[in-house]
């Protein structure tokens, strides 16, 4: 497990704006055929926007990125857009997961489109595939196909009361083909008292030799703190059981609200790449990248 040390990182991607509330991130990487590809969100503040759109890019290096495609809001029929999930599936395929606020709510609603390249992502073959319920908003998945199973973590939100529907834990979910899921349960929960009290959401799992898996998860401790989430790990003996360690975060940024989130980590050629959301001195977030030898 690598822990994210900013000094290490360089910026992959600035954001579309200087000051808070403009952000590029919420990054998800994969690495095929000697190159990375990269999907991640754009935002603007509150009343300009919010999260406008997810781009689709591919990197030689891992630095510096060519965009494919870019999917507005307006395309998904979405009032924002979070966290993408982009995932190459054992086939050859790929396929794209979108997290959708549903127009005047406070819900999410996660949908997928499926294409033969990263650069062929049609908004107009999308269907829904997480689609929440009254009660619960679902978001931000982290899904990963191994021994011939695809798993699914994803965010949870409580939308009974508005004003507690900042608040999250980690579901867990379970499929044969990545489309159809049968949910399993919570994997992580919030711990009283701790940093991360008001919320946590995983952001990157890798499953270890013996079956155990360890995770990148973000947390916070109150409302205020939404946006600002700090990065922690957590550990299990398998996908759907999982334990924060730790009483202090792992990382977090020195800047404005200490934002550090969506932390993701990709195999390549003499060992990993990190991409994060990283707060930087004026409170914009940018997406930056640390390549970490073996």
């Amino acid at each position: 497990m690598f822990i994210p040390q900013p000094d290490r990182s360089v910026v992959a991607v600035f954001p579309p704006g200087d000051g808070p509330g403009f952000w590029a991130g919420a990054p998800s990487a994969v690495h095929r055929d000697g190159s990375i590809y990269l999907a991640y969100r754009l935002r603007r503040p509150l009343g300009e926007g919010r999260g406008y759109a997810v781009a689709v890019a591919r990197s030689a290096d891992g630095e510096r990125f060519e965009t494919l495609l870019t999917i507005t809001k307006d395309r998904m029929d979405a009032e924002s857009l979070e966290r993408p999930t982009l995932v190459a599936t054992p086939d050859g395929g790929w396929r794209l997961y979108l997290s959708c606020a549903t127009h005047g709510t406070k819900h999410w609603r996660v949908e997928v489109i499926e294409a033969a390249d990263p650069a062929a992502f049609d908004p107009a073959t999308s269907r829904v595939v997480l689609p929440g319920d009254p009660k619960t908003g679902v978001k931000d998945p982290v899904i990963v196909h191994h021994d011939g199973l695809w798993h699914l973590w994803a965010s949870s939100h409580p939308l009974e009361d508005p004003d507690e529907a900042d608040q999250m834990v980690t579901d867990y979910a379970t499929s044969h083909d990545g489309l159809e899921w049968t949910w399993q349960g919570t994997a992580l929960d919030r711990r009283p008292g701790s940093w991360d009290s008001r919320g946590v959401r995983v952001s990157a799992v890798r499953f270890d030799g013996d079956g155990a898996v360890t995770a990148y998860y973000d947390g916070r401790a109150s409302a205020e703190e939404n946006y600002e989430e700090r990065t922690g790990v957590a550990t299990g003996p398998g996908p759907s059981t999982l334990t924060a360690d730790g009483s202090v975060p792992a990382a977090r940024s020195p800047y404005a609200g200490g934002g550090l989130r969506y932390v993701d980590i990709v195999p390549v050629p003499g060992g990993h790449r990190l991409y994060y959301e990283f707060t930087r001195a004026d409170g914009a977030h940018e997406l930056r990248t640390e390549l970490r030898p073996n």
